[in-house]
Parts: structure tokens; sequence; C-alpha cells
């Protein structure tokens, strides 16, 4: 570890991107202190506390939105825009083109996703706006007006596109993905308070709670870089080509499937779909009408069960898993990319039958990253339950997020000190 230290500090442009992030990081973290006028941050953080979902809605803005701050809505916008595009492509012949034409393509679909983020955060920033003044926990006051909640609204929509340019500044410096890298920041950001909380609230008696949480919280990592790093090796052959007196391929090599190819997606996903319900009947808690106002609070009510929740939380991160590998991983583009290439899988025709074998196999190690995923995301419900405490509950999506972002950044790095090493030989 201080090898890999020392080398990236001896290599000047790489110890500049480093620098350069955590700069960055700073910079994101002052604005997520710098908070919106007219909000109560503590009744607010209260609001956050007793809600599961919101929570982990904080958790993807990066923990901006707990404080209510300029950049509240955190990243959130953003990663919405870009899923929706990944969707489109495979309903719009016009964008399944531009992902087919490399990296101008690609260029386009992501100055189409910044434009998409402005209406998307605009909306999300109105929306969360209007929820916290019903709530009736003081959180924003009633008398704000029209015209305060509209300059709250784009302040918000402001600090999203201010972190997703500091995102990209960061991604370009080749040390792990800006946006991830923020979100990873936010939670970090957020442990040192926990770990306090845990420790005034502390009593003798709970040592087995204690001895219990970091045993599972270690079982949790090792799950985490076991499935994250898991990946199933399918051997490839490229045929030898003759040109002149030499010979060209021949060489084996194998096409890797990951176990976990959504990566945290599905859980988004989940979290969206769930937060939609209750959020929808906040607004219509108080209406005039008593059997709308009546259905709003039991949907309210029923989305409050914990075993509700996690039942359907489950549920649909385990199958969003399955939906969103279908979106980005497509074995018939990957089959005709091998023929074209002129490489085979040993036992398998070329075209379509070896595409029909790429999808079996996924299909066969796709149920244990699914199922990985589901019980990350309800951990934190399980360990509320079984230990009975609100402090000791273990955020596995955010252990998820972590250990993923670590890993990606120790590869990248790893990466380019290896590119390096053959530049200088």
């Amino acid at each position: 570890m201080l090898k890999i230290l020392r080398q990236i500090w001896k290599t000047t442009d790489l110890r500049y991107s480093v620098l350069f992030v955590l700069l960055m990081l700073v910079i994101f973290r002052v604005a997520a202190h710098i908070p919106i006028p007219g909000v109560d941050t503590v009744a607010l953080k209260d609001f956050f506390d007793q809600n599961q979902v919101l929570g982990m809605f904080n958790v993807f803005s990066g923990g901006t939105m707990e404080s209510f701050s300029i950049v509240a809505l955190g990243v959130g916008p953003y990663i919405t825009a870009s899923i929706i595009f990944q969707l489109l492509a495979m309903i719009v012949p016009r964008l399944e083109e531009m992902q087919k034409e490399g990296q101008s393509g690609q260029e386009k679909i992501n100055q189409y996703t910044r434009l998409l983020t402005v209406p998307l955060a605009l909306l999300q920033g109105y929306a969360m706006i209007s929820l916290l003044r019903q709530t009736g926990n003081g959180i924003i006051a009633p008398s704000v007006t029209l015209f305060q909640m509209a300059m709250m609204a784009i302040t918000m929509t402001t600090g999203t596109v201010f972190l997703m340019w500091i995102g990209e500044l960061i991604s370009e410096r080749k040390i792990g993905n800006g946006i991830s890298i923020m979100i990873f920041a936010g939670i970090i950001s957020g442990m040192p308070t926990t770990l306090q909380q845990a420790l005034v609230t502390y009593d003798s008696s709970q040592v087995v709670v204690w001895v219990a949480y970091v045993a599972i919280a270690l079982a949790t990592i090792a799950g985490v870089v076991l499935i994250s790093e898991g990946q199933r090796n399918i051997p490839v052959v490229y045929a030898k080509r003759m040109r002149g007196n030499r010979s060209y391929g021949g060489a084996e090599t194998f096409l890797p499937l990951r176990v976990n190819m959504a990566g945290v997606i599905p859980i988004i996903f989940a979290i969206s779909i769930i937060l939609l319900p209750p959020m929808i009947g906040q607004f219509f808690v108080h209406a005039k009408t008593q059997w709308l106002a009546l259905v709003a609070q039991k949907t309210i009510e029923l989305f409050q069960n914990q075993l509700i929740y996690g039942i359907l939380y489950f549920v649909f991160v385990f199958g969003f898993t399955y939906f969103y590998t279908a979106v980005i991983f497509h074995p018939d583009r990957v089959a005709e990319n091998l023929q074209k290439q002129g490489g085979y899988v040993p036992g398998i025709r070329p075209g379509r039958p070896t595409a029909e074998f790429i999808q079996r196999t996924i299909n066969r190690i796709m149920p244990a990253g699914a199922f990985f995923l589901a019980a990350i995301a309800i951990l934190p419900i399980v360990m509320q339950q079984s230990l009975g405490t609100q402090a000791m509950a273990i955020g596995g999506t955010s252990l998820l997020i972590v250990v993923s972002v670590v890993i990606e950044i120790v590869n990248q790095i790893n990466s380019q000190l290896t590119m390096r090493e053959y530049e200088s030989l």
C-alpha cells in the first residue's frame, strides 16, 4: 500500500489528478453546508431520520438533501436522466444508432442527458419543497410565497448543474467516475456523526449488539467485494490469419461476465417506485374530499409498514436487476462483434448459437447477483427488527457504494501506474 502511494506521489500527472479530485470534493462538501434560506434544518433532519425511503434518497444525493443545501438534490436528476436515455435507446432507433457510433455518438447522448437534467431538477426540487411544506412539521413555513418556492427550486437546480460539472471534471482525470466519487464522499462524510451518536448512546448491556453489528458489517464488506469482483470467464479463441509469410491471430482470451452487471442502479429504480405512492399521498392527505384524504392516509400507512416495505423493496430490486441487465447487455451484439473479429467460443458456432450460449450463462449467474443486491437493500430493515435499535442499523446500500467506488478507484490507479511502467520501457 505504501509502495503504491509513493508511486502515485512520484508520478507528476497522477499526483496532480489526485490533488485535483480532492480539491473538487472539498468544494462539494463546502457547498453541501450552505443551506437554502427559509428551511428549518433541525426539523428536516428529524423528518429524514423517521423516513426510511427519503433516507435512501439522501444517500444518493451525497448527504446534501438532509441539510437542504444549495446542492440538496445532489446528482439524482442527472442519474435519472442517464437512466431515461439508456431505456430510450432500446426503443428509439436514432439513439440506438448513436450508441453504435462510438465516442462521437456517446458525446451526443451525454449532451442530451445534461439538457434533460435541468427540467428534471426543477420538477424534483419543486416537488420536494411542496412535500416538505405540506408535512406540517414546520420544515418550510406555510407562508412561503410561490415566487420564493420558485427561487428555491431554481437554486437547487443550479446546484445540481454545478455538481454535474464537477463530476465530469473528476471523470476526466480517469481515476474513477466523478458522480460515484461524490456520492462516496457524501456517505463517508456522514460516518463520523453516525459513529459519534452510536458512542453517545452506548450501553454496556448492548455488547452483543455491537459484536453482531461489527460481524455483519465485515461480512457485508466481504460479500460486496466477492460479488463486485466475481465474474464468469467464457473462453474465446481468435482464428489464425495468414498475411504473406506472417500469421496473425490464434490468441486465446476470455469474455468476462460479471455476477453483478447492474451495479446499484436496480436499487435506485426500486426506491423511485416505492417512493412514488407515499409521496403522491402526502399531497392529498389534507384534501377536502374525505375519501381522497382517507386513501392517501392509508397509502402512507401501508408503505410505513416495515414488513410490506421490505418485501416490496426486495422484489423490486430483484426484478429490476434482471431488467437493467437486459438493457445494458446485449448477447447478440457481443456475438456479432466476436464474429466480425474472427473470434469464437470453443465448441459453439459463431453467430446466433454464441448469443444463445452467452444468454444462458447470464441467466445462470444473474440470480446470485440479483439476490445479493436485494439482500443488501433490505439489510437495514432486518438489522432494525432483529437488533431492536435504530442507531445500529447498517446501511447496506451505503457499504455497497463505498466498497464499489474504492475498488473502481484502486483498479483505475493501478491501470494508470501499469501503463506508465510500459511507457518507461
